[in-house]
């Protein structure tokens, strides 16, 4: 069964001069009220693009941030909403709230083919509560409901919960569909041999996703620091590594699982140290022989050679959390090859989010490109992986 089963897509609705209430993602990094990666705005265009050529009314909802009740200084979408109209070359109409009046207002002048967003869904503690009253105010604005902001479907909001189910015309926006389909042949139909590709600093954080893996994959290349955790697991000494010293007993049961389950745990053989995380500079070691005082700080280049022989005989790859401290220059080496590896490999490859989908557009060239996905949801990839239903899908599935 597809993973779209059950899910109309945007190009199933009729929305021409309908008022079209699309979720999208502009949880955006700021800085100074400013946004430093446009990124999720980018990636929700072809829906808002193909909305606005049917002749849609569109109204564009999001969150950004964690705001405390009622309005947030630095948390207002105005910023989206400017950079929006930027990309678009279209005015975007931006009501002072997300319900009520002002809301209304705003979104009954529209014309076909016109578009606004509304504030900051989170500035109504309600949202997060997945209330239904506070659902049923934003469908009283539209006619149809799309969802696009695949990095939300894993929260059980009100805005990607509770609204839908209210909605008699719902599907889901070419970006969200784009997600599906990719991350469901990972679990439903994965070609082998499949490889996937954990980093990150935790193991803990990524424990069920782990054992999910295990009865899907070929093979795991641990990197980053929940490597360390592996080989310290071994009775490995990594001087001032980071450790999860009270998840070595979990450890050492992953690894007995995956040989049980004949699954390749691919550790690194050597690591690049430095004396701290400020480092300009490291050193190459083998894993047995990490100085006191040093800390591993991301894989080295004979671990690489390694890996290359996994990615390039795989036919499906997913990665997920960097392999060292690739924000700094002198640490980045590990992260940027594998985007390589992947890049040029044949396989199907997936990049889950994340520290990850950053590390692929910061390796250079045209890495990102090659790719055949990156997920715009980290958080929400994972569960997806770990074979979890996320609430914002199954609320568009089947009529209301």
């Amino acid at each position: 069964m597809s993973a779209l089963t059950g899910i109309k897509t945007i190009r199933d609705l009729s929305i021409a001069n309908q008022r079209v209430f699309i979720r999208v993602d502009f949880n955006v990094p700021m800085e100074d009220g400013r946004i430093t990666d446009d990124n999720r705005i980018v990636e929700s265009l072809p829906t808002i693009k193909y909305a606005l050529e049917q002749g849609a009314r569109v109204v564009l909802a999001a969150h950004l941030g964690r705001p405390k009740p009622g309005k947030t200084a630095g948390l207002s979408l105005e910023p989206c909403g400017a950079r929006l109209a930027e990309l678009l070359g279209v005015e975007v109409h931006m009501p002072e709230d997300c319900v009520g009046d002002a809301a209304k207002k705003v979104v009954f002048d529209l014309r076909a083919g016109q578009v606004c967003l509304l504030e900051n869904l989170r500035f109504h503690p309600e949202e997060e509560k997945d209330d239904e009253t506070f659902a049923r105010e934003l469908a009283a604005l539209a006619d149809v409901y799309v969802d696009d902001a695949f990095g939300a479907v894993h929260r059980a909001h009100a805005s990607v919960h509770a609204l839908p189910k209210l909605m008699n015309h719902r599907g889901c926006g070419l970006l969200l569909e784009k997600e599906i389909e990719a991350l469901g042949k990972l679990v439903t139909d994965p070609e082998r041999p499949y490889v996937a590709i954990l980093g990150g600093a935790k193991v803990s954080d990524k424990i069920e996703v782990i054992e999910a893996l295990l009865d899907k994959v070929n093979a795991i290349l641990f990197g980053g620091a929940m490597a360390n955790t592996f080989l310290a697991a071994q009775e490995l000494n990594l001087g001032r590594s980071r450790i999860e010293a009270d998840k070595l007993a979990l450890a050492r049961t992953i690894l007995e699982k995956a040989k049980n389950k004949k699954v390749d745990i691919v550790l690194p053989v050597d690591l690049v140290v430095g004396q701290s995380t400020e480092s300009k500079e490291g050193a190459i070691h083998d894993v047995r022989e990490i100085p006191a005082e040093s800390m591993g700080l991301d894989v080295g280049p004979r671990t690489l050679e390694i890996f290359a022989k996994h990615i390039k005989a795989a036919k499906t790859i997913f990665w997920n959390g960097p392999m060292g401290l690739f924000e700094n220059p002198a640490f980045e080496k590990g992260t940027f090859e594998v985007a390589r590896l992947m890049a040029d490999a044949s396989a199907f490859t997936v990049v889950g989010g994340g520290d990850s989908a950053a590390a692929v557009k910061q390796a250079g060239g045209d890495i990102a490109a090659k790719m055949k996905h990156i997920s715009t949801g980290g958080g929400a990839s994972l569960e997806w992986i770990e074979g979890k239903k996320l609430p914002g899908v199954e609320a568009l599935r089947g009529s209301a």
